[in-house]
């Protein structure tokens, strides 16, 4: 019989909806019933392509005797971290206070007053390996609660007094941070395979585009260097799908070789941009068409797999296939003889590492680890093996449409437009901003999710920052003032409504947001840049566009407090230090305009992070110049000469001040 989540929308918490749990979504009508009930809440947060939610699914939820405790002596919440990310924002703050550590399912025992008394990640069923089980977990809370309940309730609020009086320092650190930032990536970098650290490698491109840019306004070539070998090692191994294009979630080994199979659409997004930039800007030719190449197939892989009707983008693709993690993607030779012929499925699978005993599991990971990572003879068969994917295996997709996402696709999808001139990139940018701004943006509120034709709560500050920062990728790629306007008014919203006044920053969630255990402010870059530090680069950018006094003392208030938290760990804090290196090494262009035919060209050549200002009609401080449009570029604190020649423009950005 199906439980209390059968008529949400969220497709995590409709994979649950026929559990023999008696769920409940995250509401009143649960904590009510936990409070007549007397029972404690066993609160459970995941999201729909995650794999060890569903293995923990079906080990303990799907489980008859699991259920019977769990309807017995608790009531059991379901939340999706995705459409929430308030309340995983919350509960992962107590998880990694707890044990250390965070991730998914997010696994928390609390009373029915929201105050969590244990917390963990993934359970099995029964206890193994020095894991606790959460058979045993039930049962001992259970009586705990009955028993010694005071010590639960003592050992609740010990935790959320530490919680409450975390700070966050207020005086800027005199270190230079970017610095720091390099020193760190630098010692972590592994020189063998790229990357940083060792198992497991996350792609996190938002620290490579602020190498990147490290690299070009540092004057430091190992910055671009370590960026551009990542770039490339994750290309060669399995965490990119060379068969249908897009990127993996994340190695778990050193070599990019076996991925987590699940595909997001944040870190496509983050990729592409990161791709785009490193193929602009590297000196290597070969290299840099093979960036753009992959960018380009990246973006593709999204436009087809990902991409709503209305024209939004959904969220992600899931690991698991049958039950079975990556079976989607895996070959054997068998498979590739019958499709290709004996001779051409010979020479793809020496190409790919494709063996008869397998590279994985006993099947194979295609990946050119040993191989040519330029040759792309093979690519001509590549719809062939798409198209038995599709038929040998269904393979899951989230089809929660997410604003913050939306806003690093259509921004990613800006930035691959201008670097490949490919219009189709750019219309489908455009149509998912109109799809956001006609179903999710309403009298100045922002909504967060769109799924199953029903809009989902109001939006988070990483929503408003993400879609602006859209607006104004979209504003650079095509120069028309409506998306600049858009992104002033999201950003207007932000400030009056997620600021906090006393202590500096932005809390994630508005003034008028449900009352939670503490209101969260995410500093720190994770997965996805922080809300905070897309906020500053926001701000950053409009100063630069419409030279606003109030953008610049706001940019200034916002990087100094970010600075003050990146102080203690800088390399956590790259987006953060990428909007300090645009606010301390502007490319601004204003341009005259005599011709809007004149203006054509310019996102083609001006580099991503320059800030171009269009003045529709000449000033006296901006005058045409023998009435044809004029372009006054400024480079650090530093003007050219003003031009009407394109040539002379090219001519200045010979060296172009490269970043996001």
């Amino acid at each position: 019989m199906p439980n209390h989540l059968q008529h949400e929308t969220s497709p995590y918490l409709l994979q649950h909806a026929n559990n023999p749990v008696d769920w409940y979504p995250w509401g009143e009508a649960a904590f009510a019933h936990a409070r007549e009930q007397d029972k404690p809440v066993f609160l459970s947060i995941g999201y729909s392509t995650c794999h060890w939610c569903h293995v923990m699914a079906r080990e303990s939820f799907e489980d008859p005797g699991i259920a019977e405790i769990l309807n017995r002596d608790y009531i059991s919440v379901k939340v999706d971290k995705e459409e929430r990310p308030d309340i995983d924002s919350v509960y992962m703050r107590v998880c990694l206070a707890y044990t250390g550590s965070g991730g998914w399912p997010t696994s928390i025992f609390m009373t029915p007053d929201q105050k969590p008394f244990f917390a963990g990640t993934y359970f099995p069923k029964d206890g193994r390996g020095g894991m606790y089980g959460l058979c045993e977990l039930l049962t001992f809370f259970a009586a705990q609660w009955k028993e010694n309940r005071a010590a639960l309730l003592n050992q609740a609020e010990k935790l959320l007094d530490v919680l409450r009086t975390e700070r966050t320092s207020s005086d800027r650190h005199a270190e230079d941070l970017p610095e720091a930032a390099f020193r760190t990536f630098a010692a972590d970098y592994d020189p063998e395979y790229g990357g940083f650290g060792h198992a497991p490698k996350f792609p996190a491109a938002h620290n490579l585009l602020f190498l990147l840019a490290y690299s070009r306004l540092r004057k430091q070539p190992r910055a671009a260097r370590m960026a551009e070998q990542t770039l490339l090692h994750m290309y060669r191994g399995g965490l990119f799908d060379h068969i249908g294009g897009g990127f993996h979630r994340y190695s778990t080994d050193r070599k990019f070789f076996a991925p987590h199979f699940e595909k997001m659409l944040y870190d496509n997004a983050l990729l592409i941009a990161a791709l785009c930039v490193a193929g602009q800007i590297a000196k290597d030719a070969k290299l840099a068409k093979l960036f753009l190449h992959t960018a380009g197939r990246s973006g593709d892989y999204v436009l087809r797999e990902l991409r709503a009707d209305e024209g939004g983008f959904y969220s992600a693709q899931d690991a698991d296939s049958e039950g079975e993690e990556g079976k989607y993607y895996l070959f054997t030779p068998k498979e590739l003889t019958a499709l290709l012929g004996e001779e051409t499925a010979r020479d793809f699978c020496r190409r790919y590492d494709i063996t008869a005993a397998g590279n994985y599991a006993g099947k194979n990971i295609p990946n050119l680890i040993q191989g040519d990572p330029f040759d792309r003879s093979f690519e001509s068969v590549f719809p062939r093996l798409l198209a038995f994917r599709r038929d040998r295996t269904a393979l899951h997709t989230d089809h929660k449409i997410l604003t913050a996402w939306n806003g690093l696709m259509i921004t990613a999808l800006c930035v691959l437009y201008r670097a490949t001139r490919e219009e189709a990139y750019l219309t489908a940018a455009k149509q998912a901003e109109g799809f956001v701004r006609a179903k999710l943006w309403e009298d100045r509120v922002l909504y967060a999710s769109f799924t199953a034709g029903k809009r989902g709560s109001k939006g988070f500050l990483d929503d408003y920052a993400a879609f602006a920062l859209a607006e104004l990728a979209l504003y650079g790629a095509t120069l028309e003032d409506v998306y600049a306007a858009n992104a002033e008014a999201l950003c207007q919203t932000v400030l009056e409504d997620f600021a906090d006044s006393e202590a500096g920053g932005f809390f994630l969630t508005a003034s008028d947001a449900e009352p939670l255990l503490l209101r969260s402010k995410e500093l720190y870059d994770g997965a996805m840049p922080s809300g905070n530090s897309l906020i500053a680069w926001n701000l950053v950018r409009l100063h630069q566009i419409t030279q606003k006094e109030s953008y610049r003392l706001a940019a200034e208030k916002q990087l100094s407090f970010l600075e003050a938290a990146a102080a203690s760990y800088p390399a956590g804090c790259a987006m953060t230090l990428l909007a300090r290196l645009a606010y301390d090494n502007p490319t601004t262009l204003t341009v005259a305009a005599a011709h809007d035919a004149d203006l054509t060209e310019l996102p083609f050549v001006l580099p991503v992070a320059a800030a171009v200002r269009v003045l529709r009609q000449e000033t006296e401080v901006y005058p045409t110049r023998n009435g044809k449009t004029t372009y006054y570029l400024c480079r650090g604190h530093s003007c050219m000469p003003p031009t009407h020649q394109m040539q002379d423009l090219k001519d200045s950005l010979c060296e172009p001040n490269e970043s996001f």
